[in-house]
């Protein structure tokens, strides 16, 4: 065998190790104060100033972006490039000091924005845009366009405040994750909303928005979760996931939604998707009366799970469940909804609410506590183009110092319901195992003709902590703090342990008709 020079020989792996070289992941600083953008970037002596030097840069898989602390920008911050699974692109803070700020102010639409990207985290930075007048602005926008299957999108630890959006639309506000396509049906797999502040923000705080969700169109984001955020007042909709399967929305905290948003607006809710698990959130105080309930449970949605979570102070009460008639095209209606174990305290105007063409609903072994001079509508049906059906109501609690009424929708006034004795439209509405403490009008046959249980409010810890999201510093012992204190509350309200589950997506045998 001939000898090869040795020239020859080395050349392949001198080539080996030069890509190597070129293709390790790189780590670039950004600093407003001290950074120009001719430098290199990549040391803290060399820092880049601009946030928008990265749009367009040539980011490879496992770079990092990190953003000095006590730095501000009145520019948005564009991540264009995708990392890989073993090795995403990550965005975050370093140095000490106030966080990183991304303060748009009106010149972008957005602050932050994850546009046709995968595989990318974001964390630790203040975000901003507001202006003098409201238009269709977020504060973070991730958003895919034509991309097929996006995975493994990041956004955590961020603080997302003072976003003057149009409370008109509800596609717009503190972080939105956006999948569309005319051409590329398009969703988002494994994609992780974690960890934020979200305060003072319009319209909506977290919400999901996707071109494929109807009857005959639906092409779901799967293996999505939104947990451990704090969202403050919100003008409209607090958490509201869109077009999902499988969807995780656990240990949130929504506080004052429906701040000032006109139209319809609830807490914490789920529109057009499959089985999704709304599991031990806090809802509280919002304000309106049109829906305003803490949770629901929407249109064309099969198989909803509210499991373990706490409702107060909700203007319009604590639970909807509703849809529309069903049809071929874009709505299968409300299917399989159940709200089981959760609690409910001085909850406003109607407890649940039954609303439309619902089925096979399950509401059982919830404990409603309704506070003293209070009067509330504990069930109503209501009309939507139809009526509920096949709704069973199992084993609740319902603790009554003020007075609670049951039947029917009789009229409107405004954004209240009239009500009047039975459920003559809905005869599949039934009773049983209930127990009924304090006064009830008109209660159904489980209840009817039985003697009356005294009620008398209860000393107990409802002093749930409290947060203040103009000092977010703390946030992460606050979170714990709360999620004790919701489980210790559970516990003795429910008289057992607490058994979070995991969410479940549709089998692929298992077609939407």
């Amino acid at each position: 065998m001939p000898v090869l020079p040795v020239k020859s020989y080395l050349l392949p792996l001198l080539i080996s190790v030069a890509f190597t070289t070129t293709a390790q992941a790189e780590t670039y600083y950004i600093n407003s104060v001290t950074g120009d953008d001719r430098a290199a970037g990549t040391s803290e002596d060399r820092p880049w100033r601009s946030v928008a030097r990265i749009k367009d840069f040539p980011l490879k898989a496992g770079d990092r972006v990190l953003l000095m602390a006590g730095s501000v920008w009145k520019e948005p911050l564009t991540i264009t490039r995708s990392g890989k699974a073993s090795a995403p692109i990550i965005i975050a803070a370093t140095g000490t000091g106030p966080r990183p700020r991304i303060d748009a102010g009106g010149v972008s639409s957005y602050a932050v924005a994850v546009m046709n990207a995968e595989y990318v985290s974001v964390s630790g930075l203040e975000v901003t845009n507001d202006a003098p007048t409201p238009a269709q602005r977020f504060g973070v926008l991730v958003s895919a366009e034509n991309m097929g299957v996006t995975r493994s999108i990041r956004i955590s630890d961020m603080y997302i405040h003072d976003v003057r959006g149009n409370n008109d639309r509800k596609d717009n506000g503190g972080l939105v994750f956006r999948a569309t396509g005319q051409r590329v049906a398009t969703r988002f797999r494994d994609l992780v909303i974690e960890r934020n502040i979200i305060w003072r923000v319009d319209r909506s705080g977290i919400a999901g928005i996707s071109d494929r969700v109807t009857a005959t169109n639906w092409f779901p984001s799967d293996y999505v979760v939104i947990r451990d955020n704090y969202l403050e007042d919100i003008g409209g909709d607090g958490i509201v996931p869109r077009g999902t399967d499988g969807a995780l929305i656990e240990h949130n905290i929504v506080r004052y939604a429906g701040s000032r948003a006109p139209g319809y607006n609830a807490g914490i809710w789920q529109w057009s998707t499959d089985n999704s698990l709304i599991q031990l959130n806090e809802s509280a105080f919002t304000r309106t009366r049109y829906d305003g309930q803490g949770f629901d449970s929407d249109f064309n949605s099969r198989r909803t799970t509210l499991l373990y979570n706490y409702s107060h102070d909700n203007a319009g009460g604590f639970l909807l469940i509703c849809s529309p008639k069903h049809n071929d095209q874009d709505n299968l209606g409300n299917r399989g909804t159940v709200a089981r174990y959760n609690v409910s305290r001085n909850d406003g105007s109607r407890i649940f609410q039954l609303a439309g063409n619902i089925s096979d609903v399950l509401i059982e072994k919830n404990v409603i506590h309704v506070g003293k001079a209070m009067d509330v509508q504990m069930v109503i049906a209501t009309q939507w183009d139809g009526w509920a059906k096949d709704v069973r109501i199992n084993a609740n609690m319902f603790n009554v110092a003020g007075t609670a009424r049951y039947g029917s929708e009789a009229g409107r006034r405004g954004p209240d319901y009239l009500i009047k004795p039975g459920f003559a439209y809905t005869p599949q509405i039934r009773f049983r195992d209930n127990i009924y403490a304090g006064q009830h009008i008109d209660l159904p046959e489980d209840g009817a003709g039985k003697p009356t249980i005294a009620y008398k409010e209860q000393a107990a810890d409802w002093q749930v902590p409290t947060f203040n999201p103009a000092k977010p510093d703390g946030f992460a012992e606050f979170m714990t703090r709360h999620r004790d204190w919701m489980l210790m509350m559970l516990r003795r309200e429910l008289g057992k342990p607490v058994e979070l589950r995991h969410p479940t997506r549709v089998s692929i045998f298992d077609t939407r008709r």
